[in-house]
């Protein structure tokens, strides 16, 4: 047995997990912070068995892989309200533990 923990942007959480649950996974979702761009993050728990792991890792690839967003960042001058920046967002970051014991009361 394994817990995976997935760290997803907020924006990017209703997806992964709608998407694990359509195949079945069970989610344990916890409001987190920190990460780039000071937005909200989510985790994500996951029990599954060991040979489960690469296809709940594989749908978390899929709904929230890295893409590109253009933000807005203010400039001092008032001549310039804001400069448009391309910065990378998404993706996870995704640990797996081994479980020693598990029990469904």
């Amino acid at each position: 047995m394994k817990l995976i923990y997935v760290i997803v942007r907020n924006v990017d959480s209703t997806r992964v997990t709608e998407g694990l649950n359509v195949k079945g996974f069970y989610v344990t979702k916890l409001a987190s912070t920190g990460g780039f761009l000071r937005e909200g993050n989510t985790t994500l728990l996951v029990g599954t068995e060991e040979e489960k792991v690469d296809e709940v890792i594989e749908l978390v690839k899929k709904e929230c892989g890295p893409r590109q967003q253009i933000i807005s960042n203010p400039v001092g001058s008032a001549e310039f309200y804001s400069t448009q920046v391309m910065v990378n967002v998404g993706g996870a970051i995704i640990f797996v533990t081994d479980v020693d014991r598990f029990e469904r009361i």
